[in-house]
């Protein structure tokens, strides 16, 4: 029996070195495939018979059960392609349907009674699992999951992608054990748990959504664990947009969680909550208790470089909830009095109807 798995686009170089999916006897052609997806099924035939007529049928074989011919490349979702070098020709089977599965049978036109090798199509629905193991993580953080395995494939090729599409996993991976460490992405395969380990670091909230955790077999289609990822948003009790004027104090609030009234308070610089720059020390800026569940924050003498991101944590860790998000944008005096010049403006328009309105008013 020749056992074939079903594959969507070529695989890459890196992949193709993993165990071969192939086996082989006489008699029977054992094909895969997922139900949305092409399927290649490949039929060799005998020396002699390179210029004869190949075809794909299916049930009895009949001439109206003959699906594709060389003779007529292509048919609706079926094309064929003969290879006379290697004495192999293969037929794809494109948008597969469930009811695709079943019995087919490769021909060779000849006088006389056909040879013919039988083909067995398997289909599965494109997706996973009944089961899927749901992990949450902090934004910026880092997340670890595991990925079981059976005994005997203790040496199988691993792999993990991202979606729920098991036909096109291995194409996609964004890891493997041949490839451990890529960006953000490590796998550790332990052995003697039988599990293989992804970690994803420096999360953002981009990350959140379904994965495959994929062993390649020997023969047969891939198994898949599905795995749910969750990437809670670090920030805020609050997030705040403020604006300030070149040489003018500004004073912004940093509101807190009331449980977290006696943790130390910190104020810190820079884009990501775990890397910026503490600005305790900062003689210009000055921090205050300004009620139980709040922090009043004043810097003065504002300074065009003061603009940019500023976060307010509560305690000495970080953790979702624990951090106010603001926004601080600085302007000179001329760019600020022109911001204000509409809204001036608007004033004095409102003010002039109003005074038409009650001289009308008068009149009557």
């Amino acid at each position: 029996m020749r056992t074939i798995i079903a594959t969507t686009s070529p695989v890459s170089e890196e992949l193709t070195e993993a165990p071969s999916w192939v086996s082989s006897a006489e008699g029977l052609i054992h094909v895969f495939g997922y139900e949305g997806r092409d399927v290649r099924i490949s039929c060799p035939y005998d020396r002699g018979f390179e210029d004869h007529e190949k075809y794909l049928c299916n049930n009895d074989c009949g001439y109206s059960d003959v699906l594709v011919r060389t003779t007529q490349k292509t048919k609706t979702r079926y094309f064929i392609h003969d290879d006379k070098t290697r004495r192999v020709f293969t037929v794809t089977i494109s948008d597969l349907h469930l009811k695709d599965a079943g019995k087919y049978l490769c021909g060779v036109t000849r006088l006389g009674k056909d040879p013919f090798t039988e083909v067995k199509l398997e289909l599965k629905p494109d997706r996973c699992c009944n089961t899927v193991n749901k992990i949450h993580g902090d934004e910026e953080g880092s997340v670890s999951i595991s990925c079981p395995y059976e005994p005997q494939c203790l040496n199988n090729f691993k792999f993990f992608c991202r979606g729920n599409h098991p036909s096109t996993c291995l194409q996609q991976a964004v890891i493997t054990s041949k490839n451990r460490q890529r960006g953000r992405f490590r796998l550790m395969d332990d052995r003697k748990s039988r599990t293989f380990m992804v970690t994803i670091s420096n999360l953002t909230l981009n990350d959140s959504g379904l994965y495959l955790c994929g062993v390649q077999r020997n023969s047969g289609l891939d198994v898949f664990s599905a795995v749910e990822l969750e990437v809670k948003e670090r920030c805020c009790v609050k997030t705040i947009n403020i604006r300030g004027v070149v040489g003018k104090p500004v004073t912004f609030q940093c509101r807190y969680p009331p449980q977290h009234h006696n943790d130390t308070m910190l104020l810190c610089k820079g884009d990501l909550a775990n890397n910026c720059k503490d600005m305790m020390d900062q003689s210009r800026f000055t921090l205050s208790n300004a009620s139980p569940s709040s922090l009043s924050v004043t810097i003065t003498k504002l300074e065009a470089g003061d603009g940019g991101t500023y976060w307010c944590r509560s305690g000495p860790e970080s953790s979702v909830g624990n951090y106010t998000h603001i926004h601080l944008s600085v302007a000179d005096e001329a760019h600020h009095a022109l911001l204000a010049l509409p809204a001036v403006l608007l004033l004095l328009v409102i003010v002039v109807l109003i005074l038409v309105y009650k001289k009308k008013y008068h009149k009557k």
